[in-house]
């Protein structure tokens, strides 16, 4: 079998769960056949490929592995240190998404929607929700405000940002992409949109009695948005509207995960998340390849957006390696 050279590869795409790899590995425009020579204290195997023009490896957590930020954090550091000419990494998969329907407009977020970490105003893009310290006045007080975490290669946030142009329509760039994947099987199924009717969201009283809320379905034309804004990051599965509701409105969140405040610091990573539940007791894994491949899309859209490396820069960085 071929040996791949990982001094090559300069796009990391760290996709944790295996429906999420799944689905980066359908965006690739080529796998490369092949394998990276391992030596022990190697902990993990990485797909290669390459697509819009860069070599990339897809990062993936070993199977039946603990998800969480102690787990993203082994893996990105041992993506960094075997990966010598990291340009920039993407983090990409599944999160909840939190609505909050009393604001004005409506953050009328809903299964399937993609969610972008990005700072706006004096809000970071990622907040490690319980990277902090317990005071005696102010209660819980977040890591340097919640400004704690690396921030994302420019030239990432400025693709996310032309993307961002494009908004109301920037969901257009995405679908495309998603068509590539919607109909690819995996072991429980396909990419496919479950359907609206599906996506019940539940609103919870003062009194944590929760019933279905009524929203009206989206035209067909305008089935995804994209949301931009904090995502929080910790290591809690949240199953509890109430308490999902008071981090969301402490900390003016758009979504939950638990993988990027352990990879943030290693690789600063651009944060892609498509909702698959909305962190309350109704969560289930029927989203989870929906919004997998959502996410997926929007993540090859930021590559369509950046140039590759040109190959002689590329032989420049190997020959300086070699002498």
């Amino acid at each position: 079998m071929a040996e791949l050279d990982p001094r090559i590869y300069t796009v990391a795409w760290i996709a944790p769960l295996e429906i999420e790899a799944q689905a980066a590995l359908h965006m690739l425009d080529s796998r490369h056949s092949g394998r990276f020579r391992m030596e022990r204290g190697d902990d993990y195997v990485f797909q290669a490929g390459d697509a819009c023009g860069h070599n990339i490896i897809i990062a993936t957590l070993p199977a039946g592995e603990l998800y969480g930020t102690g787990s993203a954090a082994a893996l990105a550091s041992q993506v960094k240190k075997f990966f010598p000419n990291l340009w920039f990494g993407l983090l990409v998969g599944v999160a909840a998404g939190l609505p909050n329907l009393s604001r004005c407009p409506p953050l009328d977020i809903r299964l399937g929607d993609v969610l972008v970490g990005l700072p706006i105003g004096d809000n970071a893009g990622l907040i490690p929700y319980d990277l902090g310290k317990e005071t005696a006045n102010d209660g819980f007080q977040l890591l340097r405000a919640g400004h704690g975490l690396a921030r994302t290669e420019t030239v990432v946030r400025s693709a996310i940002g032309s993307i961002k142009l494009m908004a109301p329509h920037d969901a257009d760039e995405i679908l495309r992409h998603y068509k590539m994947i919607q109909h690819k099987e995996h072991s429980l199924g396909t990419f496919d949109d479950p359907g609206q009717e599906r996506d019940v969201l539940y609103q919870v009283d003062e009194r944590g009695i929760d019933s279905p809320v009524q929203r009206e379905q989206r035209p067909v034309s305008k089935r995804t948005r994209i949301w931009y804004g904090s995502i929080g990051s910790g290591e809690k599965v949240f199953k509890n509207a109430q308490k999902r509701n008071e981090l969301r409105d402490k900390f003016n969140l758009i979504g939950l995960e638990m993988e990027a405040a352990g990879t943030m610091d290693r690789i600063p990573v651009g944060v892609i998340r498509g909702v698959c539940d909305y962190g309350d007791e109704h969560k289930n894994k029927e989203w989870q390849p929906y919004a997998a491949a959502t996410a997926a899309a929007y993540a090859r859209a930021v590559l369509e957006k950046i140039g590759p490396i040109t190959s002689e820069l590329v032989q420049f960085r190997l020959s300086t390696l070699l002498v």
